[in-house]
Formats: C-alpha cells, sequence, structure tokens
C-alpha cells in the first residue's frame, strides 16, 4: 500500500510472506531455485545459504513451511548454486574445499512433519569446487562451470539416473562463469537439432586486439558430441567488466546478459546486454538496456516477454519487452529486498525463480531471507 509492503519499497507486485534466516537455521544467503512435486503439486523452495541449503514449502504462499536444512558437504560458503532435475536437487559450492555435487532426493521431502538435517544421497566427486550449475532438462546432462577441472569451463555430466552422476566431457577454452545449455530449436538452420550453451565468459587477461579491450564475451558452443565439444562464437561487448550470467529468448533468437562489474568499472547506471543469436557462428551485439537504478545486475531470468532480474541492493526487477531487435525493455514492476541502502555492491537480491505454477516468484536476498512474491 501507498508503494510499500511491510518495510519494502514496491510497485505492481505483492508480498505474500518472508522467510527470514533464522526461521531457516541460517545466517545469509545465496542463491535459490523451485522445485513441484509431480505427485502432490506442491511447490517448493530450495534456498542457498551459506551453510547449506534449506527446503522450505511455499505451497501456501502466505504460509511457508521450513522443512529442514542439508548442511554443506565441507565449510561453509558464499557461493552455493542448486538446479532440479528429475525429482533431484543438484547442489554445489565454491570456495568450499572438496565438496563436490550433492545430489538430494526431493521426493523425501514429501512426508516431513518437523524440521530435519538432511543428508545427501549422493555426491559427484569428479570435481572439487564448482561457481555454478547448469541442466538441461531436455537432455539429462549438468555443466558445472568454473569448477577446478576442465579449465574452468564445462564439466559435462550425464544425470540422466540421477543418483549414478557419470562425468562426460569438458569444454576448457575459456573460464566459464555461467551456462545455459539448451536443445536447439532456434532459427540458425545450421544447427538445428544440436544441443548448444550459451556462456557468461571472461578470458584471463585482456586482448588488446579486441574491439572493446576486455575479458568479458558471450561464449557459444555445441556440446551435442561430450567428447568433442565445438566452439561456435566468441563474442565481446562494449565497456564490458565481468561477464556474469544471462538467458535466451524463448524463441532462442536472443540473449540477454548481465555484467557483474561494468555499473563499478564504468560509473553506468544497471546495465542488461541484448545479443541477436539468430546466426550462433556470428551473433550480434545489439545495445545495452539502462536502468534508472545504479546498482549491480545479478541473476536474470526470462519467462513470456518478461525478464525478472534480481538486481542485489536495488531487488527484483521486472522487465517487459516486445522489440529486443531494437533493444527495446520496459520496467513494469519492481519490489526491492534490501530497503537499508542501494549502494552499487553486492549486498541483497541475488537470485529470482519465476518459474512455479501458481505464478508466485520466489526471490533470495543474501542479508533478509527468502521472499515469497506475486506480479499484480
Amino acid at each position: 500500500m501507498n508503494g510499500n509492503a511491510e518495510d519494502f519499497s514496491c510497485s505492481g507486485i505483492d508480498l505474500r510472506s518472508r522467510v527470514p534466516f533464522e526461521d531457516m537455521g541460517g545466517t545469509a544467503g545465496n542463491d535459490l531455485w523451485g522445485w513441484v512435486d509431480s505427485q502432490t503439486h506442491d511447490e517448493y523452495a530450495l534456498m542457498g545459504m551459506t551453510s547449506g541449503t534449506a527446503f522450505v514449502n511455499v505451497t501456501d504462499a502466505e504460509a511457508p513451511v521450513f522443512l529442514g536444512v542439508l548442511p554443506t558437504e565441507t565449510i561453509d560458503s558464499s557461493w552455493r548454486d542448486i538446479k532440479v532435475f528429475n525429482d533431484h536437487a543438484f547442489i554445489v559450492a565454491d570456495a568450499a574445499g572438496a565438496h563436490g555435487m550433492q545430489v538430494f532426493d526431493l521426493t523425501r521431502l514429501r512426508d516431513v512433519s518437523a524440521p530435519q538435517t538432511f543428508t545427501a544421497d549422493v555426491v559427484y566427486g569428479d570435481f572439487a569446487n564448482a561457481h555454478n550449475l547448469a541442466i538441461n532438462e531436455a537432455s539429462g546432462f549438468a555443466y558445472a562451470v568454473g569448477t577446478n577441472t576442465c579449465g574452468e569451463g564445462l564439466h559435462m555430466i550425464d544425470i540422466s539416473t540421477p543418483v549414478n552422476p557419470m562425468f562426460s566431457g569438458c569444454h576448457s577454452a575459456i573460464d566459464t562463469h555461467d551456462t545455459q545449455c539448451v536443445d536447439y530449436i532456434g532459427p540458425d538452420p545450421d544447427h538445428a537439432d544440436s544441443e548448444i550453451c550459451f556462456s557468461a565468459a571472461n578470458l584471463e587477461a585482456p586482448d588488446p586486439n579486441a574491439p572493446d579491450g576486455g575479458v568479458a564475451r558471450l561464449e557459444i558452443t555445441d556440446v551435442t558430441m561430450k567428447s568433442s565439444p565445438l566452439q561456435l562464437s566468441l563474442t565481446p561487448y562494449p565497456e564490458s567488466g565481468f561477464s556474469h550470467q544471462g538467458w535466451l529468448s524463448e524463441d532462442q533468437r536472443f540473449f540477454l546478459l548481465g555484467d557483474e562489474l561494468d555499473e563499478i568499472d564504468f560509473n553506468v547506471p544497471t546495465r542488461m546486454h541484448i545479443f541477436d543469436v539468430t546466426d550462433l557462428d556470428m551473433p550480434v551485439y545489439i545495445s545495452a538496456y539502462e536502468a534508472a537504478t545504479s546498482s549491480i545486475d545479478h541473476n536474470l531470468y526470462v519467462t513470456g516477454n518478461h525478464v525478472f532480474e534480481a538486481s542485489y541492493t536495488s531487488g527484483l526487477r521486472v522487465l517487459e519487452f516486445d522489440d529486443l531487435a531494437n533493444g527495446q525493455l520496459t520496467e513494469v514492476a519492481f519490489f526491492d529486498t534490501f530497503p537499508a541502502d542501494d549502494a552499487v555492491d553486492f549486498s541483497g537480491a541475488w537470485s529470482v525463480y519465476p518459474y512455479l505454477p501458481s505464478g508466485n516468484i520466489l526471490v533470495s536476498d543474501r542479508t533478509n531471507g527468502l521472499f515469497v512474491l506475486t506480479l499484480q
């Protein structure tokens, strides 16, 4: 009401509930993903914390139920990443020693009546640390990035049998920070029916021959053959700081990329970079959308013609697009999960999950916990 929900400024988004870390057995947070039980249709938030992963039933958006926590496999970490495939959660951590990839059967949550401390069903140990994890649910392959293997590039894992993950190959051409891997159905006929990864990647050192002289890149790789992945393109963009994460439009024609350092390095407003990837071998940089905020953008996801972006101290921002070919993006809603300030730093909203069938939106805030929101 009057531009606020409790202490949080907002527009076009309702606060359904918030779960602080003290109610989840933690002290600080990071990544987030969601799961829908195909049997009961219950909805769950999988909330990354420095100390592990919390499981919260959010079916009743106004009365979420904390079910327990899967502790870290080693030590606390500021970086945890979670994805879901075939009713199993796959969890990695960075700067946490030989953590590996935890695999947890989410159906174990069905009959929980009181909060529990869980153990992983399996721990995959072919890498120690990983910064991020992507899963192509259509192919049944996981892609760990920023590991101590594969030159910090794509570490590919067959997870078709979730409790028996099998190493399948490396793509070690460039240090990869995050990736989205899909069965390609986009407009480039040369790569029809291929499995393609779109990666936020960074060179080890500036390239003096590149137009921007920076290190940040969009890498596109054909990973159909896991034993011999093929880099299709490596595209720079202007005023690049650190290529962080991005997501495809649903027609796979455009890729939206967030850079985690351009706001700091170039004193620019919050930016989102737009690429035309109609030709996978020769993507075209279109432009950068600049927001009214100055915060650092973090993780973003696309559903329909909306972009849901966790934008650190500015919280969740929701953008709408109709003409990406001309760089058109418009903010239509926001919810500031971090009202303390709008500093250009790494406090606030880390990630967002906008794919629950109910339409409810999950947001993780590093300080303020788990938010369950609804777009008006």
